[in-house]
This record gives structure tokens, C-alpha cells and sequence, in this order.
């Protein structure tokens, strides 16, 4: 299959109004496709089924599901020299009202954190604008070609909406009894060096996720490794990353349990989790839907050859079957509907925040998606 025939597949899969997923991890170079064969809204609660999965931020409804079983997939392998590549220069246009509204957001946010239980809530905002081309598939190969290190997608189902993006955080990876999570947190401009120095402020941000993730493993996991806290390059921004990975029994596991756990994390709610939740769901003043919810393949079974097995051998007795799954959270990202572009941002807010500090955050966040369109 050549690459215009992949996409053209894409094209026809949109005309026809039939859901689809595209998408390519970080670090790769094979963008993968799911054709669903129906128009079906498939969804699950129990996060037992084999599919690509869309989640949203709020964890009481249903995620939507693309199952393997009723779908086609098919992959390619894409050089970055065959990508649409532009460099332009983005600014917001973000009005007063839009910096007036989200700083009188985070005043209250500081204020709950001041008042109560609250030791950070991550508060977000959405921004629509116009768009010359619409076409989601260009976005697609731009977000490509722009965020190599990210996860981009492009999902689509008639009956939810049509969403892109390019996201920076592992929510969860497991294959067979090996796990990795993401902490990510922390934000500064990237300014052609890695070599930058973070306030307390971000410090202590990232440092509540990695404890949270830490916590809430701890009951099911084993092996616990926890990296070097680094600094790390996504798109424009720079932010603070920590690995903690191990070992799970895939017997004893429940993976909903997990999920629900670690879903939303400190890194796109806050903490405690409960009391940063209904503090967004009642003065953000909209539905954030899927932004900063999940999404990825979940119970993907994949064969993987052992190294001492011949791999010349023709019959795959020496195969072994595992379940993968690849989870990530739902940064970065875009709605599109009727010729228009709904980009969602947010950023975490504690004792230390500084409202101005906290706006120009979202602000350097939402050139991310704008720099593609």
C-alpha cells in the first residue's frame, strides 16, 4: 500500500461518516489506522473488551470504543521526508475577556487552595477559532510532521465528534506483566536549551503526580523503579518527566480498578482528586468532554518471538501471545466542528501559582495545536 493509498482510505472512511482512529506513538515511524465497519456507538465501563478506546476527563460516563473484532487495521510506514512540513509563526488570539475569565478562574482556585483541603486543581479554558482548511487529514500529516516525540491522532465517530492531537503523557503502557506510567508536570518555554532551572512551584507540581502515581500503584505492582526526574523537549514547551515502571500479575490484576485510580491523575485534575474534580465540574464554566480524558489500544494482543527461538522456523509455535495495552492522556489537542477549531488548554494551580504566569501558560500551550493550522 502506498501512502497516498493509506490516506485515501482515511478520506473515504470520513466521506462515508464511518468512525476511524489514526494515529502514530512517539518515536515511530509506523502510523497505524482503525476502520470501524459500522456507524455503531460502541462503549465500555468495564474496560475489559479489545479495542481503541476514547475516554473523557470525567470518569462517571462511558468511554467510546472502536472493537478490533468490527474493525479493519491497517499501518505504514512513514519517513519524516514524505510529511507536509511548514514553519510559521503563531500568536494568539486569545481576547481580554478570554484573559480576564481564566485569571479570575485561577484567583478562585488559589483562593479554595488557601480555604480548604485543595493542594492543586488544574484549570483549563477552550478557545475556538476559524479555519481556512478544515481537512482533518492535513491537520493530521502537519501534527505529524511538527511532534515527532508525541502521540498524534486523529479520531473520528459521527455520532461523537472529530478530534486531534498531539500529546506529551503516557497515562498508562502494559505489556504482558510489564508496566510504565508517565509523571509529567511542569511547564516553561522551550528557548533553544535544555538546560533550565524550575521554580519551586513546578518542582512541587510534578512531585505531587509522581507521589499520587506512586501511591495508587503500590497495592498491585511490584519491582517499582523510579527514574531520574529529566527535562523534557514537547513541541514548544519544555516540562519535568518521571518513568516509574515495574512489574503487575496479569491473573490477579483488575485493570479497571487501575484505571480508575490513576484516572483523572494530579497532572490534568489536581489533588486531592475528589475535591480538585468538583471544583472544576462547578466553576470552569464548560464540558471539557474528551480533553484530558484517555485514549489508545487496550487489550491489543500482539506475538512477539522469544530470542533463543528460531526465527526462520515457518509455523509460530515458538510465539508467545501478550495482551498490550497503550494509554495515553488526551493533551494537546482540538475539536473541530462546522469549519471551526476548538483548542483546549489548562495548567496546574497551587499555593505558589502567579495568576499572569499561569494565563501566558496557556497561552505558549495553545500555539502547540496553532502552529498546524
Amino acid at each position: 500500500m502506498t501512502l497516498e493509498n493509506f490516506y485515501d482510505r482515511i478520506s473515504s472512511q470520513l466521506k462515508s461518516q464511518l468512525p476511524f482512529v489514526v494515529y502514530r506513538k512517539p518515536n515511530e515511524e509506523t502510523t497505524q489506522a482503525i476502520f470501524q465497519h459500522t456507524n455503531d456507538l460502541y462503549q465500555t465501563s468495564t474496560f475489559t473488551e479489545s479495542g481503541f478506546v476514547f475516554a473523557p476527563f470525567d470518569n462517571e460516563r462511558d468511554a467510546v470504543l472502536m472493537p478490533f473484532a468490527h474493525s479493519e487495521k491497517l499501518s505504514i510506514e512513514e519517513k519524516q521526508s514524505e510529511l507536509l512540513v511548514s514553519h510559521t509563526n503563531t500568536k494568539s488570539s486569545s481576547s481580554i475577556e478570554d484573559e480576564l475569565q481564566h485569571i479570575e478562574l485561577i484567583k478562585r482556585g488559589i483562593n479554595a487552595i488557601e480555604n480548604t483541603d485543595l493542594k492543586k486543581v488544574v484549570l483549563s479554558r477552550k478557545e475556538t477559532m476559524a479555519l481556512s482548511d478544515d481537512n482533518p487529514i492535513s491537520i493530521f500529516r502537519k501534527l505529524l510532521s511538527h511532534y515527532k516525540s508525541a502521540f498524534v491522532y486523529c479520531w473520528y465517530h459521527p455520532k461523537v465528534g472529530l478530534w486531534l492531537g498531539a500529546t506529551p503523557e503516557t497515562l498508562l503502557k502494559l505489556e504482558g506483566n510489564n508496566f510504565s506510567i508517565m509523571s509529567l508536570a511542569g511547564t516553561q518555554n522551550y528557548d533553544n536549551t535544555l538546560k533550565v532551572t524550575w521554580k519551586q512551584k513546578e518542582l512541587q507540581e510534578q512531585q505531587y503526580v509522581t507521589d499520587f502515581i506512586l501511591d495508587t500503584i503500590k497495592p498491585v505492582v511490584k519491582d517499582i523503579k523510579v527514574s531520574e526526574t529529566e527535562t523534557v523537549k514537547t513541541g514548544n514547551l519544555l516540562h519535568l518527566k518521571t518513568k516509574i515502571s515495574g512489574h503487575v500479575n496479569p491473573q490477579t490484576l483488575d485493570f479497571k480498578k487501575l484505571l480508575e485510580a490513576l484516572h483523572p491523575t494530579p497532572a490534568v485534575c489536581g489533588l486531592p482528586k475528589a475535591t480538585a474534580k468538583a471544583f472544576i465540574l462547578k466553576h470552569e464554566g464548560y464540558d471539557r468532554e474528551y480533553y484530558t480524558g484517555f485514549l489508545g489500544e487496550l487489550h491489543l494482543e500482539k506475538e512477539t518471538m522469544p530470542r533463543s527461538a528460531n526465527r526462520n522456523i515457518e509455523n509460530r509455535a515458538y510465539a508467545i501471545k501478550r495482551k498490550c495495552s497503550a494509554l495515553y492522556v488526551n493533551l494537546r489537542c482540538m475539536q473541530i466542528i462546522d469549519h471551526q477549531a476548538t483548542i483546549y488548554v489548562g495548567g496546574g494551580i497551587t499555593k505558589d501559582s502567579i495568576t499572569e504566569s499561569e494565563w501566558e501558560e496557556t497561552v505558549s500551550k495553545s500555539l502547540v495545536m496553532k502552529k498546524v493550522l
